[in-house]
């Protein structure tokens, strides 16, 4: 995987076609023009040049001396409707929030980052815990731990805040999922969260922490409320070998059947594993998501929230970047303004530039094909094909990877392959997901 060489795709089985998820949610672009979703004031893009990485003793310091590695991630947003209903906007009262999450990593403990990113008034959590899951919101009987907070069994998060939770003496492997759950006896008010989880996650009234057999969660969403992080320790020192996806929805796994953990980062963590090696591998990817812009619906703009998302995880070595089909598609629907392929290309300049500083590699990955699409136009084809030919023929990233030719309709290489469709000719089904995954070198990550 080098700048210049191009990958195609490797033939890869359609068996999981069938299980793609029937998306209930409308196209973006239905949404965005008519106007749900208001827009935040465009964010600025440096034009400077991206310079070669660099690790400081500091930085080492961050990233290393640490033992804590990160082994399950999503990047909050702020509370809005969103593509389908969620309780964000309502937030909670005398209700508990059970939510699984799957990590690409094992250790002997784990603690959970909770986040107040996005509240307008402090947070109590008056109790939470996590254990093994089982099926639906069912956990493992005898798994269930207490989570603390400095000793305490209940926080309070002031507004734009976020906490970890003490260590968790549960010994976690890779590939497990864990279902932490979260109590909230005072309301919340509207709750920082993240809108596509493909995840189911459950509510119940009361305090239902202790109900292993989960009868009592009979309300269920898709989105992810409060959670950050999941870190674990090992027995020594962190190692900086972790790799953070960075993007949109197509990172983020939207398409892909829900509760399967079948986005392309899920699949990557698979590899690793297949290969015992296995390595904290994060998921930041929005759905909607922007290069150049942020909206309430859409998280801040990628270059406002890089530092946010990405700079501060601990054991990181390696970012993968593929984001800007957005910017094309949504530019000039509403409030959105219409940018160029340039201003794109700046935003990734910036992004490179961030991740430099801080001594990480950083990978970026061509824009898929978006024919057929919600929002497809053909002036968005050519902004995306100049978008695609400058990173190819760029030096800015230390690596390239062509996405685009790995998902690619042969017959016609402005569409998805159908295999690979979810059915909206914007986001990977399954197989698709799994042809990205496996079309990352293992090696250069």
């Amino acid at each position: 995987m080098s700048n210049r060489t191009h990958t195609t795709p490797g033939g890869h089985d359609a068996e999981l076609a069938h299980r793609r998820l029937r998306a209930s949610a409308r196209p973006l672009a239905v949404l965005f023009a008519a106007g749900a979703l208001l827009v935040l004031p465009p964010s600025p893009v440096a034009l400077s040049h991206a310079s070669a990485p660099t690790t400081t003793a500091a930085d080492t310091a961050q990233h290393v001396g640490k033992a804590w590695q990160g082994a399950w991630s999503t990047s909050v947003q702020q509370p809005g409707r969103g593509l389908f209903p969620n309780w964000s906007q309502q937030g909670f009262k005398q209700q508990s929030v059970r939510q699984v999450v799957r990590v690409s990593t094992g250790g002997s403990s784990a603690r959970v980052k909770i986040s107040n990113r996005y509240g307008t008034a402090p947070l109590t959590v008056t109790g939470a815990t996590v254990g093994r899951t089982d099926k639906g919101a069912a956990v493992h009987k005898g798994s269930s731990l207490p989570l603390t907070f400095s000793k305490k069994g209940s926080v309070t998060i002031p507004a734009g805040g976020e906490v970890y939770t003490d260590a968790a003496p549960l010994k976690v492997k890779a590939l497990e999922s864990l279902t932490i759950t979260l109590y909230f006896n005072e309301p919340t008010g509207p709750s920082t969260y993240h809108m596509a989880a493909s995840q189911t996650a459950y509510r119940a009234a009361g305090d239902q922490r202790a109900d292993d057999a989960g009868k009592a969660f009979t309300e269920t969403t898709a989105s992810w409320y409060y959670l950050a992080n999941v870190e674990v320790k090992g027995a020594g020192p962190g190692l900086r070998k972790g790799v953070v996806t960075f993007g949109d929805s197509i990172t983020d796994g939207m398409g892909s059947t829900i509760d399967a953990s079948n986005r392309y980062p899920d699949d990557l963590a698979e590899r690793f594993v297949a290969e015992d090696d296995p390595r904290t591998v994060l998921n930041q990817g929005i759905s909607g998501n922007m290069v150049t812009v942020g909206t309430p619906g859409t998280g801040e703009s990628a270059v406002d929230r890089f530092k946010k998302d990405v700079l501060g995880e601990p054991g990181i070595r390696t970012v993968v970047i593929m984001e800007g089909i957005n910017d094309i598609g949504l530019g000039g629907m509403g409030q959105i303004p219409d940018v160029s392929a340039e201003q794109i290309i700046a935003g990734h300049k910036e992004l490179v530039r961030q991740a430099h500083a801080k001594g990480l590699k950083v990978i970026g990955s061509t824009l898929i094909p978006f024919k057929g699409a919600g929002y497809y136009t053909d002036r968005g084809e050519t902004k995306r094909e100049a978008f695609n030919e400058w990173l190819l023929n760029s030096d800015v990233y230390d690596e390239v990877i062509d996405l685009d030719k790995v998902v690619a309709d042969p017959a016609d290489p402005d569409r998805l392959l159908p295999a690979y469709d979810s059915g909206d000719h914007l986001h990977p089904s399954d197989a698709g997901y799994r042809a990205m995954a496996e079309a990352l070198d293992l090696d250069e990550l």
